[in-house]
């Protein structure tokens, strides 16, 4: 098949350098491309700027080593509030920051992905977010209202990863999810997007009752990786919830001496089936219920 996208997840990585923007999909603890993060830790990428409305991939990568500058609304496994490895990290000063109000956030993927240098907003306004971000500068209306707006910015990618729930080899996707939050900002704010997804097809036929889930267009989408799983330990709605048991212990590994090496030792020095294995199997983990708030 000509358009055939489908990859593995070592082909994906190895198209990523180190010294890149990558944006990372998902909100949390839900739809992180997992098995996508894994391969990344595995590699000698580094020196990454990441841009992500956080979760336990965050932490993994600043443990890791891999993150120069982190660009974030929150850093957060719900449950647990406060990412473990990601607060180290933030309080030794070993990354560079921008922190941002979540609006703002999603407003510098909208202006990358609508091609333009920034989009003005009133979020932001009177706060510590532009204290904390001089780079962030305000813009006055050239109309006769005069207001001043915040100038956000847009946070152009050169690379997206995103968990979706089908997808086939031709790029298509479907994110059936209550819950798809921005992950077709991260694809249009990229120079390039790859993800992962619980189902591969040959080809998707979409009728009227599915077409709404398709939330970004084939032709974004570099490459494919079939990954069933491939969020775990976040969550995948409808089809499986977090994995908390290994969200604790991943947590209590953080003020452990040596347990980020073990950590990795047990869970990311491994094959993908291995991981899985050590997870307690498939099986197990779509069968995980989703979490009620």
């Amino acid at each position: 098949m000509a358009l055939n996208k489908q990859r593995s997840a070592a082909e994906v990585v190895a198209q990523l350098r180190s010294g890149m923007t990558i944006g990372i999909g998902g909100w949390g603890p839900r739809r992180k491309p997992m098995t996508l993060v894994r391969e990344l830790l595995r590699s000698d990428v580094r020196d990454l700027t990441v841009v992500s409305y956080g979760g336990p991939e965050v932490g993994m990568l600043c443990a890791a080593g891999k993150v120069r500058k982190l660009v974030y609304g929150f850093v957060t496994m719900d449950a647990i509030p406060l990412e473990p490895y990601f607060r180290k990290a933030r309080e030794a000063g070993q990354i560079e920051v921008m922190e941002l109000d979540e609006g703002m956030f999603e407003w510098g993927l909208r202006a990358a992905g609508m091609r333009m240098s920034f989009l003005p907003t009133r979020v932001g306004l009177a706060t510590d977010v532009l204290a904390r971000n001089p780079q962030i500068k305000t813009i006055t209306s050239p109309y006769d209202d005069g207001e001043v707006y915040v100038a956000m910015p847009a946070l152009k990618l050169d690379a997206a990863l995103l968990h979706v729930n089908d997808a086939d080899r031709w790029g298509n996707t479907l994110i059936t999810a209550h819950d798809p939050l921005f992950d077709n900002l991260f694809a249009r704010a990229a120079d390039a997007c790859y993800v992962s997804c619980e189902r591969l097809h040959d080809k998707l036929e979409l009728d009227a009752a599915t077409a709404r889930f398709n939330l970004f267009e084939r032709y974004l989408v570099r490459g494919v990786v079939h990954a069933p799983g491939g969020a775990h330990p976040t969550y995948n709605s409808p089809d499986y919830g977090w994995d908390m048991d290994h969200l604790k212990r991943y947590n209590a590994s953080a003020t452990e001496e040596g347990g980020w090496a073990r950590y990795v030792a047990d869970y990311v020095d491994v094959s993908e089936a291995q991981y899985q294995e050590k997870a307690g199997g498939l099986a197990r983990i779509t069968q995980l219920k989703p979490p009620v708030f």
